[in-house]
């Protein structure tokens, strides 16, 4: 397996980074916050700063907190403020960054109808989280991820209050995250999917 230098675009927590590095790969988190696991592998400034500093691989989690389905009854307001507009324009920015492979990933929202399509849609039930979250993948140069551990059956034994644990996620400070941070959190059992079957691509 090739080593490969990686960018994990828009994330903090390191959850990904980490996933990647743990394979062998030259991976970095980038986001305009602090790593969260303080560590020195993430680099605190605008991830279109360095976007073109030579990744072979890139992840990206560009905001989307105004681009939702979820979010749905505000896009109006949005759409009047320019917070929606600006919100795409920074999310084509990074989908279009000049890395030869890369996957870009937000949950379901408009950038199906006023971009194009996703090209692989996911749960984390798929790989061993007993949660559902429609999690939408934009792919350039990556193969759509294979499920790695199905437990479907067993999250449906929990009340819905579990199974949609971000959805009900409480507002307010909590261990010093916000609720907008707390649910930006990436599920492990797909960043080892993503670092496993992407990095050996």
């Amino acid at each position: 397996m090739e080593n490969k230098r990686v960018l994990i675009a828009c994330e903090f927590s390191g959850v990904v980074r980490e996933a990647f590095r743990k394979r062998g790969h030259d991976a970095w988190s980038c986001d305009l916050a602090p790593a969260l696991d303080g560590s020195p592998f993430h680099i605190q400034r605008n991830v279109l700063d360095v976007l073109n500093d030579g990744w072979d691989l890139m992840v990206g989690h560009p905001s989307c907190e105004r681009l939702l389905v979820a979010g749905a009854l505000h896009w109006r307001k949005w759409q009047q403020s320019g917070e929606q507009q600006k919100a795409i324009v920074f999310f084509m920015q990074v989908a279009l960054a000049p890395i030869a492979k890369k996957a870009i990933e937000t949950p379901t929202g408009i950038m199906s109808t006023c971009w194009r399509k996703y090209d692989q849609r996911v749960q984390p039930w798929q790989f061993g989280h007993t949660e559902s979250k429609g999690i939408c993948l934009w792919l350039d140069g990556l193969k759509p991820l294979v499920e790695t551990n199905n437990v479907y059956e067993e999250m449906m034994k929990l009340p819905k209050s579990e199974r949609e644990r971000i959805h009900y996620e409480s507002p307010g400070i909590k261990n010093g995250l916000t609720r907008s941070q707390r649910r930006s959190i990436f599920f492990p059992g797909i960043a080892a999917a993503m670092a496993e079957q992407w990095g050996n691509q």
